[in-house]
């Protein structure tokens, strides 16, 4: 089974599975099909059985009582090799549709280290059994949260030796979401009982709801976040905070455990889930590795005897009394049903399953919700095979784009309308103010500058015949393939209105007039923004061209931008790029990364509450039924701004620098003559870390005026602060991530400091980050750690 999809479909399929924690038959082919009759895709077993644990007890129970004998002088016992009786398991055809568990009986973080050792062997020998029958998926029960660090740490050793056993095989640690204490530990004939009580003692479940995710991150960072291993969560009954679910989400979740105990019964007596858990699943459900679905001991599989049974199939197609609680079914377009839903299309039409004695409801239920999730917005429809797909940026100074890039931006169905609206407006305050203009006649002139395939230059157009104020359009492009294509564009579509000129903007003199001399531009407009603002050098292209812009009155569109960033936890993208660092690129972790982040979490967070909450609050409704907590927000600082045009005496002392002048610099830290020096900025920022966490880099972001006069501003965000309310819907830039070789350990009630350089030799331009963290503890400000000091020189973006 593959954890993604081969099709995007619509809606989010969901993979559902059938878990009895104590399974009475052993899992055959026969059961499988029946299972798939049912409409489940997957079932669970047990890798050994009662048999092998009346063994493993018997051994032990051997060994304690030669201890009495002679204690001093006796090995650890040795667990022999498994017996036909012992498992139920065999490399069946079947083996790939099971989700195999290893036994709950273990307690691999023991500080008994006989214990300790008997559960090692159990569970290594339950691996490799598992690796041989080529089961792909284990879930390993967690360690008891009781048991501390320590205890964690053991377990974390036993979990890193087998990922060596079985190569091919994901690990799954089974976990609460909110640190309540695993039942399991309590079980009869659980080697937990057998410690010695001196070791055993003063041990007591911490009553920490973060303490089940703190034990997660100790154990993958021991195991140096192998991708083959992952969470199996366990869903309560009350969700925790949204802090901790939104950590969870962070994390590489690959299945979800909905214990009968997580349903709850409606007024109507149906089995439905809370709007905070169909918010919860709704949400992982999004991800590009979905996680797949447990409804665990909802009793046993139906009509195991009764043949007729196979003929009832969950379609869920729900009646009105059991889908009470469930989204509008308008929500959302349906589905392809899934595989096990496919194999039963024929049964299910023959002879389709009566929903008011459902055998199947709690799987009938989740179908439904399937069917009847919230539409995928703007973004995650466009972005859907993009998802934390880690991209260089790009290099359009050095680069000749492909068209395929170029058409991939001009399908955003925001930006430039946003543009449209800033030319008319400017188009409009130029009529209204009677601006004189640079052509002499009254028409404005226009420079689209880095035109590419021409966008901007038709939504110019198209901004002159809604204003009626006329224009002289020039399109500059560099690019001598989109220069054909601008050609062709400006016979075929603009009626030859559009002076196509093919050079680098910095080189252009201007509009040739009739006495070949060079005139001026009024507006200037460009889309030189990369996802860090001026990652892709626009505040050095715009310096360049500058030169042909009105000095008295002319316009750049855009007239400002700012970058912005905040600490992020992403344990996938971190994963990634430690593995391109030791196997492709030793320096991944030096370059900013162009992503759709998606699985992640914000570090520094904010309360806001808003009017829907604060309604749900007075009408006083059941917190099973929903989270009553303001919603999350980041806090996004801002870095550096950049503003265009320029005042002339700064360029006038950068060009004097240039080239080794007299007044230039001697090349200082970083090189170069100081032409460029203007365009250095640094800052150093604080952020507040509530709960705690790690740090796996910085995810960057930017705001632009694209302009702003009589009617206000016109602007783009991808801020997620401000987003929705300046361009929502925006598709064209994704974030860039500013990675950290090694994760920083946060606290809680701790701070991050991030300190932030944009350096440039006259050449190029890189960036320099560093990040330390602090904790004040009475009036003193401890530091707790400090990050490598990483610098993308090496990979800077030429000029």
């Amino acid at each position: 089974m593959s954890y993604s999809d081969a099709a995007e479909p619509s809606t989010p399929v969901f993979y559902i599975g059938h878990h009895e924690t104590r399974r009475t038959l052993a899992v055959s082919p026969e059961l499988v099909q029946h299972a798939q009759d049912l409409g489940y895709d997957m079932l669970t077993s047990p890798i050994t059985n009662d048999h092998f644990h009346t063994r493993v007890l018997s051994l032990l129970n051997s060994y304690s009582l030669s201890l009495a004998d002679a204690p001093h002088h006796q090995p650890l016992p040795l667990i022999p090799a498994l017996d036909h009786p012992d498992t139920p398991l065999g490399p069946t055809d079947t083996i790939g549709q099971l989700v195999t568990f290893t036994s709950s009986w273990t307690h691999l973080a023991s500080p008994d280290p006989v214990i300790a050792h008997i559960s090692r062997q159990v569970f290594h020998l339950e691996v490799a059994y598992a690796a041989f029958c080529g089961a792909t998926t284990v879930v390993v029960p967690g360690p008891r949260l009781s048991d501390g660090q320590d205890g964690v740490a053991r377990f974390a050793r036993a979990i890193k030796e087998a990922l060596a056993i079985g190569s091919y095989l994901q690990l799954h640690v089974q976990l609460p979401m909110d640190g309540s204490a695993t039942p399991t530990a309590e079980e009869m004939g659980h080697l937990a009982s057998f410690a010695s009580s001196d070791l055993e003692a003063n041990r007591q479940a911490k009553n920490n709801p973060w303490s089940s995710w703190e034990a997660w991150n100790t154990i993958r960072t021991i195991c140096k976040y192998s991708n083959r291993l992952s969470v199996a969560l366990d869903l309560p009954r009350t969700l925790p905070s949204l802090a901790l679910q939104s950590r969870w989400y962070s994390e590489p979740v690959r299945l979800l455990n909905l214990p009968a105990s997580s349903f709850i019964l409606n007024q109507r007596q149906s089995f439905v889930l809370s709007r905070s858990h169909q918010a919860f699943i709704f949400r992982c459900a999004r991800l590009r590795s979905s996680p797949w679905l447990l409804v665990t001991d909802v009793g046993p599989l139906p009509g195991i005897d009764d043949p007729d049974m196979i003929m009832s199939y969950s379609t869920g197609h729900l009646s009105p009394r059991t889908a009470e609680d469930a989204p509008s079914p308008e929500s959302s377009n349906r589905p392809a049903p899934t595989p096990a839903e496919a194999a039963q299309l024929l049964k299910t039409s023959a002879k389709p399953s009566s929903s008011s004695n459902d055998p199947t409801p709690h799987l009938s239920y989740l179908r439904y919700i399937q069917r009847n999730q919230p539409p995928k917005s703007q973004l995650e429809r466009f972005g859907g095979g993009f998802q934390d797909y880690l991209q260089s940026p790009l290099q359009p100074l050095t680069d000749n784009l492909e068209s395929i890039t170029y058409e991939v931006f001009e399908k955003d169905p925001i930006k430039y309308a946003w543009y449209e609206r800033a030319i008319a407006q400017a188009l409009g305050d130029w009529h209204e103010e009677k601006r004189p203009t640079s052509s002499g006649d009254g028409v404005v002139v226009i420079a689209v500058v880095g035109s590419g395939r021409g966008p901007l230059v038709t939504r110019a157009l198209n901004a002159s015949a809604s204003t009626g104020v006329p224009v002289r359009v020039f399109a500059i492009e560099k690019n001598p393939n989109a220069y054909v294509l601008l050609q062709r564009h400006n016979v075929g579509t603009w009626g030859g209105r559009v002076t196509v000129v093919k050079t680098d903007m910095r080189a252009w003199k201007g509009p040739t007039l009739a006495d070949g001399t060079f005139g001026k531009v009024d507006i200037l407009v460009s889309e030189l923004l990369g996802s860090f603002a001026d990652n892709e050098l626009s505040p050095e292209c715009l310096d360049g061209v500058q030169h042909v812009l009105n000095p008295d009155h002319g316009i750049s569109i855009p007239c400002s931008y700012t970058a912005h960033f905040t600490p992020i936890s992403t344990p996938r993208l971190w994963s990634d790029l430690h593995t391109r660092s030791t196997s492709v690129d030793s320096n991944a972790f030096d370059i900013p990364w162009v992503v759709m982040l998606s699985q992640f979490d914000f570090l520094s967070t904010d309360r806001k509450e808003t009017a829907t909450s604060q309604q749900l609050k007075n009408k006083s409704l059941k917190m099973s039924n929903f989270n009553l907590e303001a919603p999350l927000a980041p806090i996004v600082h801002t870095a550096w701004e950049f503003s265009h045009p320029l005042p002339p005496t700064v360029l006038v002392q950068a060009s004097l620098r240039k080239g080794g002048s007299a007044i230039g610099g001697g090349g200082g830290f970083v090189g170069g003559d100081g032409a460029n020096e203007h365009n250095y900025r640094d800052c150093c920022i604080t952020f507040p870390i509530q709960e705690p966490g790690v740090c796996h880099g910085l995810g960057g972001y930017f705001e632009t005026v694209l302009y702003s006069g009589s009617q206000g501003p016109v602007e783009l965000s991808t801020n997620p602060v401000t987003m929705e309310a300046k361009s929502k819907d925006m598709i064209s830039w994704f974030p860039i991530f500013f990675p950290l070789k090694v994760p920083m350990q946060l606290p809680a009630k701790s701070e991050v400091q991030v300190s932030f350089w944009r350096h440039t030799d006259d050449r190029k331009v890189w960036y320099e980050w560093l990040v330390e963290s602090f904790m004040t503890t009475g009036d003193q400000r401890v530091k707790l750690g400090t990050s490598d000091l990483h610098s993308s020189r090496t990979n800077g973006c030429m000029m």
